[in-house]
């Protein structure tokens, strides 16, 4: 992963998330339930119930990313 900006805010979504959502779902959770802009170049990173995969929303100046990932062991933990 390449950041330019050098120093990146990364917000988590403190509630599960169904990981069918991708650019748009992701999106307006970012925008009405974080109330954050996703614009702004800082990642937004998402949960499922089960905490085996997270999704990560960045907008890197000439579009949306979303980056997955799903464990095989494990899970993720948010508090």
């Amino acid at each position: 992963m390449f950041f330019p900006e050098g120093a990146v805010r990364v917000h988590v979504y403190g509630r599960p998330v169904d990981m069918r959502k991708s650019f748009d779902g992701l999106y307006a959770l970012t925008r009405q339930a974080l109330g954050c802009d996703p614009l702004s170049g800082e990642l937004f990173v998402f949960i499922n119930r089960r905490g085996t995969q997270m999704k990560v929303l960045y907008w890197d100046r000439t579009g949306f990313c979303v980056w997955a990932k799903r464990l095989e062991q494990g899970r993720f933990v948010s508090n």
